[in-house]
């Protein structure tokens, strides 16, 4: 990993905001956060920081790093061309699993575009450098699994106390029963239970299926 020191552009610009024109290349920013209750504004602030334009920063919020499909990312990969710069704040931003990053960062070394983790440019010709990439992906896929675990641990203890019982029916017991006793009559379709009870024509369905009866199940396409 080589260091990307700004210090030799002091003459140009204050430290941290080097004007992208001076390396004569492009820099691209990508930030993401998990859920819609994080804020991005610190690695927007993080990136504008390190020289990225701010109508060149492509964002997923409410995203996590473990899907490849993002729009954000992907409009920063399309955005990129030879010669131009990937910035991220930090690798598990850009991926959380090891084969994405490797697959990602080998991607646009093969288009010619280099890859900056903060003021870190990614070297895939350095060794240590390769090296130290593919812990830090490490470390953010085991962060990942850390998460995972501890939810399942959690689910588990919450399903044992009886405080997670899974999706509810819409319908009461009751509810249910004089449904299924309706049916039977033959005086009501599917829809008109639907409408009855207020609920969609499935309902209906997974209702009777799960109040047996004597009686056929009668299609109702109507």
């Amino acid at each position: 990993m080589k260091r990307v020191s700004y210090r030799a552009y002091d003459k140009f610009c204050s430290w941290g905001t080097v004007n992208v024109h001076f390396f004569g290349m492009t820099l691209i920013g990508y930030a993401r956060c998990s859920t819609d209750k994080q804020d991005l504004a610190v690695q927007q602030a993080t990136l504008i920081k390190l020289g990225v334009a701010p109508d060149r920063i492509y964002l997923d919020h409410g995203l996590t790093g473990t899907h490849r499909s993002r729009p954000g990312l992907a409009q920063a990969l399309a955005a990129v061309r030879a010669g131009d710069t990937l910035v991220v704040p930090k690798l598990d931003r850009l991926a959380r699993s090891v084969p994405d990053a490797r697959d990602i960062a080998d991607s646009l070394v093969t288009r010619g575009v280099k890859l900056a983790l903060d003021t870190t440019v990614y070297d895939p010709a350095d060794p240590m450098g390769k090296m130290f990439f593919n812990i830090l992906a490490t470390f953010a896929e085991f962060e990942v699994d850390l998460i995972r675990m501890r939810t399942r641990e959690g689910m588990a203890v919450a399903r044992a106390k009886g405080k997670l019982r899974g999706k509810q029916p819409k319908l009461s017991t009751k509810q249910q029963k004089e449904l299924r006793r309706m049916y039977d009559t033959g005086d009501y379709s599917i829809g008109d239970l639907a409408e009855l009870f207020s609920v969609s024509r499935a309902t209906v369905y997974r209702t009777l299926a799960r109040i047996s009866s004597a009686a056929p199940l009668r299609l109702d396409y109507a």
